[in-house]
């Protein structure tokens, strides 16, 4: 989006200065009279709201052979709607001081409108034009195509990017998870306006909405606010794709490319977050590598050995399948040694578990670090929705931190030897790794 200085400061210092502590945040959940659910936190103290827009299937929806469609389509939303041009609607958003984002991913499109009391009408009104009547034309579509062709050509040069794309291909296969969201540089030039706009059809359904708002408004403002900006949105849009197979396999692969720091992924299947096990888990990757210093990896890889400036591990469990992973990078002559530590580090936290204080020093960690994500109105309507999408009850926010202390040594550990496979933990690696041995 684009923002003049004075515009992104108004934002950003209304966004900061509205910061409800987690132990005070309400949610309320809003139907509005045409039917359409939202959660809501009241704050009445800053005259701004921030409304986030999710609908599900993202990336995923791509029709077949127009592979990028849907993200082409996301960054053509602020290029223009109704009888404005694209300069004529990004002057509009700027002399309103609002801001509208989009962002799409493989499970989801975002769109993210914040806006002053004062002006609250016609920012609405502008976002409705933009959702109803986008005008995707020729020479916005092809200079925003160049913009993305351009990063896919970035891409291909960029170890870490090759490496995701060479580790999703070989997880997914066919599926839309096997490849890039963004498309290739053949399936974008090719796509054509009709292409466009059949993407903007197919996601933008009420079948697959989430919304939530926080800040100044009330349920029967929000309300009324929700029917006239979506209720006239199609009742259902492209059918969702189905579930990913994940296939695997346990090894090593190496993609030959000329630098002197290899980049590796790694990882297997995993849990999905609707799973009893999960809390569990999530406290054991916290354990085993989940980005502090302390973490299994980091003490064995970096600080020990030096292999390494970060090493990190992470649950995905995206809408269609879900994955267990990891991510590092080290120079080429020590990138055998890492992948082994690794290796060894998975198979002793699967076998041997993890000790009390471990456990205890991660739950202080979590709970600690969780009423932290609640840093703005933005920041809060942005996790309400990913709450909703989640299935998770409204009342989340307050029993969070109960889940992560319920959590049992004797769970924890028997997790461990569930979830962590071992065997299957298959590592990509990009570069010339010196003594690293493909098996796959």
């Amino acid at each position: 989006m684009r923002l003049s200085a004075f515009t992104a400061t108004v934002i950003a210092w209304i966004s900061l200065l509205a910061l409800p502590a987690q132990a005070e945040i309400k949610i309320n959940e809003v139907t509005s009279p045409g039917g359409i659910s939202a959660w809501l936190v009241e704050d009445h103290s800053i005259p701004f709201t921030a409304l986030e827009l999710r609908f599900r299937g993202g990336t995923s929806l791509d029709a077949p052979g127009k592979r990028g469609a849907t993200y082409l389509m996301a960054g053509l939303l602020e290029e223009g709607s109704g009888e404005m041009q694209a300069q004529d609607y990004a002057r509009a958003v700027e002399n309103l001081a609002a801001s509208f984002g989009y962002d799409t991913d493989r499970d989801s499109l975002s769109i993210s409108a914040r806006f002053l009391s004062e002006n609250r009408d016609e920012a609405v009104a502008l976002l409705r034009q933009t959702l109803h009547e986008p005008r995707f034309d020729q020479d916005a579509l092809d200079r925003v195509r160049a913009q993305v062709l351009a990063g896919l050509r970035s891409d291909l040069k960029d170890p870490n990017k090759i490496a995701s794309q060479a580790f999703a291909a070989m997880a997914y296969g066919d599926h839309p998870y096997g490849s890039s969201g963004k498309g290739t540089i053949d399936s974008v030039s090719e796509l054509s306006r009709q292409d466009i706009f059949a993407a903007h059809e197919a996601i933008l359904a009420r079948d697959r909405l989430y919304v939530s708002a926080v800040g100044d408004i009330t349920p029967a403002e929000l309300g009324a606010l929700l029917d006239d900006l979506l209720g006239d949105l199609a009742a259902t849009g492209a059918p969702l794709p189905g579930p990913a197979d994940v296939a695997i396999p346990g090894g090593v692969s190496i993609v030959d490319y000329d630098t002197p720091q290899s980049v590796a992924l790694f990882g297997h299947a995993g849990i999905t977050r609707d799973d009893d096990r999960f809390f569990a888990a999530y406290i054991m990757n916290q354990i085993l590598g989940g980005g502090s210093f302390d973490s299994r990896l980091m003490t064995e890889v970096r600080e020990k050995r030096g292999l390494t400036y970060g090493v990190y591990s992470y649950l995905v469990p995206q809408d269609l399948a879900a994955v267990y992973m990891g991510q590092l990078g080290s120079a080429n002559s020590k990138m055998a040694e890492a992948v082994s530590v690794i290796q060894g580090e998975w198979q002793r936290l699967a076998t041997e578990g993890v000790t009390e204080k471990e456990l205890m020093d991660a739950k202080t960690y979590l709970t600690g670090a969780y009423p932290l994500r609640f840093d703005g109105n933005g920041r809060i309507a942005s996790i309400l929705v990913g709450m909703q999408m989640d299935d998770l009850p409204i009342d989340y926010v307050q029993t969070r931190n109960d889940k992560v202390n319920a959590v049992t040594l004797e769970e924890i550990n028997r997790v461990a030897s569930e979830i962590l496979l071992p065997e299957k933990l298959h590592f990509t690696v990009v570069g010339r790794p010196e003594g690293l041995i493909a098996n796959q």
